[in-house]
């Protein structure tokens, strides 16, 4: 946990952090819901909300940092530094090695297949992969069933 005192940074009821996570609240709040499972080797720098019950697999990165770039006469380790607010709503499952980008809101009961990088909102209820991620399927609550777009 690389939790700093001048940010917020909770986490609910039964939720679990598994072995080699990072958890990085020094340039934005994190919190996490209840019953959430934050995977092995997981990467989370804010600001970050998560929702009930999200499932991250392993490896996954989520973060709300980007770093400057756009002064060639310095280092781009010395710009400024861009923070924007990752949202997760509850019922997410995010598949191992996916990265989200700064600024995305993942939607209630989205699935974000393996190795995809979010670089856009997802929709409630639809499954996005690849690189960058695209939604795929969505459910139709008509049909009860999930759909190809």
């Amino acid at each position: 946990m690389d939790i700093f005192p001048f940010n917020k940074f909770s986490i609910g009821s039964n939720s679990i952090v598994e072995d080699f996570a990072t958890i990085n609240n020094g340039v934005g709040d994190v919190f996490i819901g209840d019953n959430c499972g934050v995977g092995l080797s997981n990467v989370i720098i804010g600001p970050v909300k998560m929702g009930n019950y999200v499932m991250l697999a392993q490896n996954i990165v989520i973060s709300g940092l980007n770093h400057g770039y756009e002064d060639v006469t310095l280092p781009p380790r010395v710009q400024k530094v861009v923070t924007k607010q990752i949202t997760i709503e509850d019922n997410v499952w995010i598949g191992a090695n996916a990265v989200v980008t700064a600024g995305v809101t993942i939607g209630k009961h989205a699935v974000i297949g393996a190795g995809s990088v979010v670089t856009k909102d997802v929709p409630s209820y639809s499954v996005a992969l690849g690189n960058p991620a695209r939604v795929i399927k969505k459910y139709n609550f008509e049909t009860n069933s999930w759909q190809k777009v």
